[in-house]
Parts: C-alpha cells; structure tokens; sequence
C-alpha cells in the first residue's frame, strides 16, 4: 500500500514543473487573446475595398505591439498583489478566522503531529464557522501555507476521521499542489476578470449610435467573435484547472493514510462528508480547493473526483472494507475535539441531519 518515495517525488517535481509553466504560459495566453481581439476589430473596421484579412493581421500587429508593455505590467501587478495578499483574501472570501493553540487545543494538537510526521513546519489554521463539512490548505511558500476546516466537520467527524481529512490536506500542501492550484486561480481570475471588463466595455459600445444613429453590422459580428475569443480563452483556462484539481485527490487521500496509517478513517471521513460539503457564500474558487466538491450536471465541470470513486479506489489499494456508519452519530457530547461546547451551541444540533443527501448513510 506504501506510495513509493520515486512516485512521490515524480509528483512533486510534475507540480513545480507545471506550476512554472503555468506561470510563462499564461501571460503568453493573455498576450494571444489581445492579438485576436485586435484583429477581430481590424476585420471590423476594414475599409471597403479592402482586404478585411490583411487589415485585420495589420490592425491586430498594430495593437499587440502597442500594448503589450502595459498587458504584461498589468499581469506582473495582478500576480504580486496575488501572492503577497492571496491568504488575506481567501481567508475573507470564506470568512475565515485564524485560531490558536489555545481556542481549538486538539485540532492544533492533531495538525502539529501530522506535521512533524510529514516533515514539514507546522502550517497557519483557520476556521469557518459553518454547518457545511469541508476542509482545504491554501498557500504558496511555507510562510503563507494555511489548513482551513469548517465548524461543521469538526462536530460531525470523530477524532481520527478528522485527522484523517487534516493529513489530507498537509499532504496538498507536501506535494506542492496547493502551489499549483493557488497559480492557477490567480491566473485564471485575471482572464476572468479582463473577459468581463472587456465584455461590459463591447456591450456598451454596440448599442451606442453610430454615425448619425446608424450602427456597422460588421462591428456586430466584431462583437460576437470577441466574445466567442474570451469565453475559449476563459474555458481552456478553467478546464486546466479542473484538470489539476481532479488528478490531485488521488494523491492526497494516498497521502493521508501514509501519514495516519487508518485507511477506514479517511473513508469514514470521506462519506460524513459526502451531500454536506457545499460552503454557501464563498466563490466557485475556493469550493474548488476543498476535499469535496460536490457538482450537479453530470459532474461535468467537476473538480474532484466522486466520492463513491475516492472511497473504492481506498478500500480496494488497501483491502479495507467500507466503515459502518450505523454506529452513533458523533455529536458534541461525544466528540473529543468539542469536549467542552455546550449542546445549544454545536453546529450539527442546530441543523437536522439530512441523511437524503448522504448516500453512504441511507
């Protein structure tokens, strides 16, 4: 069952590989999307008679050695600001808090344990205060990296099924796939950003009137094919990171039962987690970076794996059969993270279990 050391390193060396070639690839993206968006409105802007093909190549060439200085000062400003202030802005966008050894002594206690079992200084923790079972690590260097779990796994899981989803998210940060997501969201939140910018500037400019109220088919056809330009370009970008994230999972559940050696833990965990994982009020980007994200239609923008595949592919690496959890519920009184909160203020008692969105617990 042991991942063996050269698979492991292999992995890490991918995601550093792929984490620097994301970072020369996407400004490259970024500076071909400016080139089509030129020549798009050359097309548009050619003079009758002609050659709307050489007017656009010649209109495009124009605009990209016009502003290419000030696109890839913009993307170096974007990725800076990004990465000195990225926890900041994670940490709001999930209303997040960062606790201390002393408000939340035994989740501290477990993480700094898996910690030194990895190798690895002991990471920042945060909190959300809310029902939704989730957990992620956020971070680019060992200064920034951060273990988020939500108030809600930490009352519905036991100890070592909480563990568990803590060595899961240490080993995102061990094998530097945290690094790799975190440059891709910052990356794709500027395309994102430059699509729907330039897309309010293009609506508003179609419907302005036009030579004495007239406006030029062509520019709407112009229109169009900008949009279609920035929607490829945001979509490629986009499923490079559902790529990433999806191959990650595998890896990191791996991870965790190395470092616990209790792969009916990391199941358990998994399966308390499944239906209930959805953090309402955060943005797609950090759902994203959790150790479940659940996704309607088909899965078909799905960033993880299914969780019926995760705990399979689990019980089958090491011939472990699926935990049962007919056993009790853990609830407040019985949970040793939460020995001392009173009943009214546990975050699963306030809330009905919703054993229809579960389907290990059916």
């Amino acid at each position: 069952m042991a991942l063996g050391a050269i698979g492991l390193k292999t992995h890490i060396w991918n995601n550093n590989f792929w984490s620097l070639a994301l970072m020369g690839l996407y400004p490259f993206i970024m500076l071909g999307l400016l080139w089509l968006i030129g020549a798009a409105i050359g097309w548009g802007l050619a003079p009758y008679g002609v050659e709307r093909a050489v007017f656009a190549t010649t209109h495009g060439n124009g605009v990209f050695l016009q502003y290419w200085p000030l696109l890839l000062t913009a993307v170096a400003i974007w990725f800076l600001v990004s990465y000195f202030f990225h926890n900041k802005m994670i940490a709001k966008l999930a209303h997040a808090r960062e606790v201390t050894r002393s408000e939340e002594p035994e989740l501290y206690n477990l993480l700094e344990n898996l910690s030194i079992t990895a190798g690895i200084p002991t990471p920042k923790l945060n909190i959300v205060e809310s029902h939704a079972r989730n957990a992620f690590a956020s971070g680019i260097n060992q200064k920034s990296f951060t273990v988020t779990v939500t108030r809600g796994l930490i009352n519905s899981l036991m100890k070592d099924e909480v563990e568990a989803v803590l060595a899961h998210e240490l080993t995102h940060i061990l094998n530097r796939d945290v690094r790799l997501l975190m440059i891709c969201i910052i990356f794709t939140g500027m395309i994102g950003f430059a699509a729907q910018l330039v897309w309010s500037n293009l609506r508003f400019a179609m419907f302005m009137p036009r030579r004495g109220g007239r406006r030029d088919g062509r520019m709407v056809i112009v229109f169009f094919i900008i949009a279609a330009i920035l929607w490829i370009g945001y979509m490629a970008t986009l499923f490079t990171r559902f790529a990433v994230s999806r191959k990650r999972e595998y890896m990191a559940d791996v991870g965790a039962i190395e470092l616990t050696k209790k792969p009916e833990a990391m199941m358990a965990a998994l399966m308390r987690i499944a239906g209930m994982d959805k953090l309402k009020a955060t943005s797609g980007d950090i759902q994203m970076m959790c150790i479940e994200n659940s996704v309607p239609f088909l899965g078909l923008f799905a960033t993880h794996p299914p969780i019926e595949r995760r705990v399979y592919a689990i019980s089958k690496m090491t011939n472990t059969p699926l935990p049962d959890l007919d056993m009790k519920r853990p609830e407040t009184a019985s949970n040793p993270l939460e020995p001392n909160r009173a009943p009214e203020k546990s975050l699963t008692r306030q809330r009905p279990y919703r054993k229809s969105k579960n389907p290990w617990t059916d």
